[in-house]
């Protein structure tokens, strides 16, 4: 489409993604940025790795698959979807599913 990005104050110089050189160093920081993500992820994998040999590891808690039942008596009370979700703290969609699993809605 002709689009492109130059960058006015890059080092000493500037860079125009029109040309070789700023595609080329465009894709290289993409690259960098990739690799530096992947070594994240992998950092993460171990240390959930680990924390959950040694117990530690809990993952988050349920919040809106605890309040289900609450969320069934209030639904049966004739309280709006909304109502619901504001009084319990939890988000209108997990408020139906809750209702879906019940059977009620």
């Amino acid at each position: 489409r002709g689009v492109g990005l130059k960058v006015l104050q890059f080092g000493k110089d500037t860079l125009d993604t029109t040309g070789a050189y700023g595609r080329l160093m465009l894709n290289m920081f993409a690259a960098f940025a990739e690799f530096e993500r992947d070594l994240m992820r992998e950092r993460q994998k171990e240390g959930i790795a680990k924390a959950k040999a040694e117990k530690k590891y809990k993952g988050r808690k349920p919040t809106a698959r605890a309040k289900a039942g609450e969320a069934d008596s209030l639904f049966q009370q004739q309280k709006s979807v909304s109502e619901i979700a504001a009084s319990l703290g939890i988000g209108r969609g997990s408020v139906y599913r809750a209702l879906a699993a019940a059977g009620l809605k």
